[in-house]
């Protein structure tokens, strides 16, 4: 479970949320500019709140009261940005291995090897970033994020470079993994078909305010009324 207590300002944009997410799999869901991917990068300890709190399964990551913050590498938890982020002069296989110092040789091309396949990215394995596609790029980035088995994975519109399809099986994959695997996950869109495919719970997000959280049928309600009427020539 995920508690946090954040205030943030950057420039005129304000972020001021409460929230405690519990579930398997959440969608923080809203349009642009509404703070999703900044509360993101705050849980990730990539950014540094003006003020607040945030704990993973009762463990803190950050305090502002105290001066407690944990670099990223100590909070057990994966991220996949919006764009991939890949070492250019490493291959994907050593991309991928990069975080697994714990594991032996043999156990760390296992997991490498496993990865890939779950993203369906296993013909990938010995190529360079710079000649992949930017879906195969994100493929690989989000190999590389679950490889190390956080606790909490992160995932910032991570397949936007995929078509509706391959999104939509990929995800449906991704979730049956994950939650076996029971590591909670947070996935940010602006496209409210990617919550209503996944049956999540949904934190909807406005103007840097929490102002929904439920399940996606309830919150998306409307999103999901507009969809069906586009569908239907509507």
């Amino acid at each position: 479970m995920i508690e946090f207590q954040l205030k943030v300002r950057r420039g005129s944009f304000q972020l001021e949320m409460e929230c405690s997410l519990a579930t398997p799999w959440t969608v923080v869901f809203g349009p642009s500019g509404a703070g999703k991917s900044t509360l993101l990068r705050l849980i990730a300890g990539l950014d540094l709140p003006d003020s607040g709190r945030i704990a993973l399964d009762g463990r803190y990551l950050a305090d502002t009261e105290i001066g407690l913050h944990l670099r990223p590498g100590k909070r057990s938890i994966g991220f996949v940005a919006q764009r991939p982020a890949l070492f250019p002069h490493l291959s994907v296989s050593t991309n991928i291995a990069y975080g697994l110092i714990s594991l032996t040789r043999s156990a760390q091309q296992e997991r490498v090897s496993a990865m890939l396949d779950l993203v369906g990215a296993g013909h990938l394995i010995d190529r360079s970033p710079h000649s992949l596609s930017g879906g195969e790029a994100q493929r690989v980035s989000l190999a590389r994020a679950m490889a190390p088995m956080p606790r909490l994975l992160l995932l910032d519109e991570p397949l936007s470079a995929l078509d509706a399809g391959a999104r939509d099986q990929l995800l449906m994959r991704l979730q049956a993994w994950l939650s076996e695997q029971k590591i909670q996950t947070i996935l940010v869109t602006h496209d409210a078909a990617d919550a209503l495919a996944t049956e999540a719970e949904v934190a909807m997000l406005s103007e840097g305010k929490l102002t929904a959280l439920g399940p996606a049928n309830e919150v998306l309600a409307a999103e999901r009324n507009r969809l069906l009427a586009r569908l239907k020539g509507v």
